[in-house]
């Protein structure tokens, strides 16, 4: 016991260094495809998304691709539905097998598809108003795919890494562009002209992560970074992907109660995240599961101005599971999550 109390103050001290005093530093506009940093698992969000160290899903390759080394089945897939803010709707999915009980590792596939509502679109006009409508043009969208893998080396330590294509379009614009040409008289005319551009682009991301297992009770470390791709642009300025790394610990708090066996789990889990666009922050989260059946969950973010408690439950029996999560929201519509998941 005092060696696992000496890992857990050790642990706290590594976290509470890696939340520096850099809190208070403004770090915006520095990153693109927003829409890669919204959570959409039911389960992972109602746990305040502290998920770098939860394995054993297919919705590890959300978080931290090494967590679907720990898969228990030969198949677990995982469907999600979010409606975000202003209207915003994201569905994805994972899959995940683990042939030959996972002994050569476990390939998953995650995809992510983003529809961002309804937009009017104009362009300059000469008329009174000095625009006119533009009808039938594309509705602004996302999407990702992603590959990943992942092996326990050992009953300890297990890695993962996730190759994905990240692709955003904005619909068509006209630009204004400009064309000089040599009159007869020798002098020059120059004409403006409405270009049309489809401004899609696309680019590679990767994630890595770790997870390793301590041998004290169920304390586990867990790495992960997220995001990592070359800079893209639009027109002028280039910006990336938004990269992400975490350090997270989680530990099943039964396994210090002797008594109550293996029907009741109560997982409690925290992530120190340093990210691109945003101040660090922290990610806490708690599961409560009775009889392997119901579960309640509950979480916080923490220095975030707009959100931050998150709450959620789920019930799982005969392989499936349905999960619901709650976001309270101080400026737009609250935001509720719900996934299904199948294993066998």
């Amino acid at each position: 016991m005092k060696r696992l109390v000496l890992v857990l103050v050790s642990a706290a001290l590594t976290l509470s260094l890696f939340i520096p005093v850099s809190f208070s530093q403004d770090k915006l506009a520095q990153t693109g495809f927003s829409f890669l940093s919204v959570g959409t698992d039911a389960r992972a969000t109602g746990m305040g998304e502290a998920f770098t160290t939860i394995e054993g899903s297919s919705t590890a390759l959300l978080y931290n691709p090494a967590g679907i080394a720990g898969l228990t089945t030969f198949v677990d897939l995982s469907t999600n539905q979010l409606k975000w803010i202003a209207d915003i709707k994201y569905l994805s999915g994972t899959i995940a097998f683990a042939p030959y009980d996972g002994r050569y590792g476990v390939v998953g596939v995650s995809v992510m598809n983003v529809n961002y509502g309804e937009f009017k679109f104009t362009r300059v006009a000469q008329n009174a108003d000095g625009y006119v409508d533009i009808d039938g043009w594309p509705k602004p969208t996302a999407f990702v795919v992603g590959l990943g893998y992942g092996k326990a080396l050992s009953s300890q330590f297990s890695v993962g890494g996730q190759v994905k294509y990240a692709s955003q379009s904005l619909g068509k614009s006209y630009v204004p562009t400009y064309r000089t040409t040599t009159l007869g008289s020798g002098q020059t005319k120059r004409d403006t002209i409405l270009e049309e551009r489809d401004y899609t682009v696309g680019t590679l991301a990767f994630d890595f992560g770790t997870i390793y297992k301590t041998g004290l009770k169920s304390l586990a470390f867990g790495v992960s970074i997220n995001n990592f791709s070359r800079e893209i642009k639009y027109e002028r300025e280039s910006f990336q992907l938004p990269l992400s790394f975490k350090i997270g610990i989680s530990m099943n708090l039964m396994d210090l109660v002797s008594n109550l066996g293996e029907d009741h789990s109560l997982f409690v889990s925290l992530d120190a995240v340093h990210p691109r666009s945003y101040a660090e922050f922290l990610n806490i989260g708690g599961e409560y599961v009775f009889s392997k059946t119901v579960a309640l969950r509950v979480g916080y973010i923490t220095h975030h101005p707009e959100y931050g408690l998150t709450a959620g439950l789920g019930v799982q029996k005969f392989g499936v599971a349905v999960d619901y999560s709650y976001m309270p929201h101080k400026v737009f519509n609250n935001i509720q999550r719900f996934s299904v998941k199948f294993s066998m």
